[in-house]
């Protein structure tokens, strides 16, 4: 058979039509697949109307409450925006539940702060996959199938208060318990992972008990109250959020033993309940902000469906250390009207 040669001046109309064509595809297959995982694909600028799902692993803790609050509140500065919540109760079910309950509703972006990481993990992933875009707060999943992630660098902040302790509460040594936070929820290993850290300069600090209090203030009292019968000197508690820190410090002011020691905490919610007015009040030697995420994560959520930009996969808000020295100061700066 004679093959027949085609100038290239005149093939080339035919092979940029093929190019075009294997690029774009059916109309069928770029809406199963086209979309780029975690990409918003109902962008429509300023004119759009857009719903938002907030996952929320519990309101019992009031850094989650506050969250919401501050969420809602950036929320109403973007009048597209209707954001929808749901609260899991510290039930990695229900909030799994919750996620595909909003992917059944084709909301146009998820914002979930996890229970835990494992468990939601494969959750989160089925919403980015079907090209929602996923922003994941304060608590971590696995992988890397979402948008962006939003948090405090909880290692840092562990390392922080572990150096507060070893240097400005106990030069010269002593014994200290911990309250961890809900296992399987990342930013309890890594506070304490980066406590274990800080405190590796002073080897005379001893850590002598540990107990998981669930980031809630009932079961920090409930667990200090076990600790205080099994050990008969302490003298730091360092707890991983501010309830449980004043949980511990309600068990042990019951027994009459609250002078004999100091209490560490981590959130810092400037409101009348959290952990700067209890440092400004004398019942915790410190705490250490962490931020709620809830006004980056309504900016980022504006950037991506109003914007029709992208975001940073990581970004992490800095903390601070409040102590006697400056808690009035900062309350008053993050409450001007009192």
């Amino acid at each position: 058979m004679r093959s027949v040669r085609i100038p290239l001046a005149a093939a080339a109309p035919f092979v940029m039509a093929a190019l075009v064509l294997a690029g774009c595809g059916t109309t069928s297959e770029r809406a199963s697949g086209g979309a780029s995982p975690g990409s918003s694909k109902s962008c429509k600028g300023t004119d759009g109307k857009y719903t938002i799902g907030m996952s929320q692993a519990n309101v019992a803790e009031p850094y989650r409450q506050r969250m919401d609050d501050d969420i809602k509140a950036a929320a109403k500065d973007v009048p597209q925006f209707d954001v929808k919540f749901a609260d899991a109760a510290q039930d990695n079910a229900k909030q799994v539940a919750d996620v595909e309950n909003y992917i059944t509703q084709q909301i146009d972006l998820l914002i979930i702060s996890p229970n835990e990481a494992k468990p939601l993990t494969a959750v989160v992933k089925k919403a980015y996959d079907k090209g929602i875009p996923v922003i994941v707060l304060d608590r971590k999943v696995e992988g890397d199938a979402y948008t962006g992630f939003i948090g405090g660098d909880n290692v840092q902040i562990g390392r922080e208060a572990g150096k507060y302790i070893a240097e400005k509460l106990l030069p010269q040594g002593g014994n200290v318990v911990e309250l961890k936070g809900l296992a399987g929820a990342t930013p309890q290993a890594e506070r304490h992972e980066g406590f274990v850290e800080g405190i590796k300069g002073n080897p005379k600090v001893k850590v002598i008990a540990s107990a998981s209090g669930d980031w809630l203030r009932e079961k920090g009292q409930a667990q200090m109250d076990a600790l205080l019968k099994a050990n008969p000197k302490i003298d730091v508690v360092y707890s991983h959020n501010d309830p449980m820190a004043e949980g511990a410090y309600l068990a042990a002011k019951a027994v009459g033993r609250e002078k004999e020691m100091k209490f560490t905490g981590i959130d810092a919610l400037p409101i009348p309940s959290g952990g700067i007015k209890a440092v400004e009040q004398g019942r915790l030697s410190a705490t250490f902000t962490y931020p709620t995420n809830g006004k980056e994560a309504i900016a980022a959520a504006k950037k991506i469906l109003v914007e029709c930009g992208t975001i940073e996969k990581t970004q992490t808000l800095p903390t601070r250390l409040i102590d006697a020295s400056n808690a009035a100061k900062i309350y008053a700066e993050e409450n001007p009207t009192g």
